[in-house]
């Protein structure tokens, strides 16, 4: 049987919708109940990520569970553990991810590339996230989050940090190397220009208005351009960077910053693929390409190792996101402006509110 904290309740509130872009509705909802192998963990605060609205939008070739509590960046503390759970005791700090659980017996998973079991279960997704005060989550896969760490700054580290790490392990570039960064000051960018930063690299950033280009500066990039006032980005990039950059994280949801990304990769360098913008395509010059030799990958979050590395970053002082708090009833909201393309930093909801 499971073992459960004599205090939690059988009702908590959270937000569900029961059709894709149908009403996001903040209610009662019952406690789930861990299975053997799973945690139950009281949510403190959970990351808003692009990826929860297309999960609402049903606009991804993967269907969703429904009815379905989005949510994936989720930061809270154990308060129950299935039978068969090992590593963990009650009141431990946890992070809820993407990547809730898979098979770990096919091919992807013995060479730690589990987010690419074809068996994958994801939170907010497939699984039920953390848009509530009680989840669930898969002991294997739930992160170990250091006691004393700042519960609503490190949400966003469990989707976001580690995606933006990873692809940028992904260029693989070296300390002194030009990086790219489009959408260099929404939620993924601003995290992404402080790792680049705290692993050496020359941070260039491309994202619009003088509110991103203050925010982008703040955190150590050195290079801005202005995709609403710049009339030729490649030449921009290639001018600033002397020739290119050498790595291109696209974290943007955007076609044509992604193919101008193509035309600005310095000759060997690497174009990783981030954003999911829904039905796009890269569209690279095979000529182009092949001459210049230049790279493209996909880069879709992290392992565990990973995650262990992201927040290590976070715990260290070298990575702080920037967050506005805000009540988990405010979701719609916040929805309402991640499509119009108004967010600075990341949104984080507090559960209880």
């Amino acid at each position: 049987m499971a073992t459960i904290a004599a205090d939690v309740p059988k009702t908590q509130k959270g937000v569900i919708f029961y059709e894709n872009n149908g009403e996001l509705q903040y209610k009662d909802l019952p406690v789930p109940q861990p299975k053997p192998t799973e945690l139950l963990i009281h949510v403190l605060y959970s990351g808003v990520c692009h990826t929860d609205l297309h999960a609402w939008k049903g606009d991804w070739p993967l269907d969703t569970k429904l009815p379905l509590v989005g949510g994936h960046e989720g930061a809270g503390v154990v308060v129950g553990m299935g039978s068969s759970v090992k590593g963990w005791k009650m009141g431990d700090l946890a992070g809820i991810k993407w990547l809730n659980g898979s098979c770990m017996n096919c091919e992807e998973c013995e060479l730690s590339n589990e987010s690419n079991c074809p068996e994958a279960d994801l939170s907010g997704y497939t699984h039920d996230g953390s848009f509530q005060q009680y989840a669930t989550a898969d002991a294997v896969q739930a992160a170990h989050i250091p006691q004393g760490a700042d519960m609503a700054e490190v949400a966003p580290i469990l989707c976001a940090g580690v995606t933006v790490y990873k692809a940028l392990k992904s260029a693989e570039l070296k300390a002194g190397d030009w990086v790219a960064i489009s959408g260099a000051a929404g939620g993924l960018g601003s995290l992404a220009v402080q790792y680049a930063k705290a692993m050496g690299y020359r941070v260039l950033g491309i994202d619009g208005g003088d509110e991103k280009e203050k925010f982008f500066k703040s955190m150590g990039g050195e290079v801005f351009v202005d995709f609403m006032t710049c009339k030729d980005i490649v030449g921009a990039v290639k001018e600033a960077t002397n020739g290119g950059a050498h790595g291109c994280i696209n974290v943007s949801v955007s076609e044509k910053a992604i193919e101008a990304s193509t035309q600005y990769v310095r000759t060997n360098g690497t174009v990783v693929l981030v954003g999911l913008p829904a039905g796009a395509y890269c569209k690279s010059e095979v000529f182009d390409q092949v001459v210049k030799s230049y790279k493209i990958v996909g880069s879709y979050v992290g392992n565990r190792a990973d995650t262990r590395e992201a927040l290590d970053f976070f715990v260290r002082g070298l990575v702080k996101p920037t967050i506005k708090v805000v009540g988990l009833s405010t979701l719609p909201e916040i929805y309402e402006k991640m499509e119009k393309g108004q967010i600075v930093g990341r949104y984080v909801v507090d559960t209880s509110k």
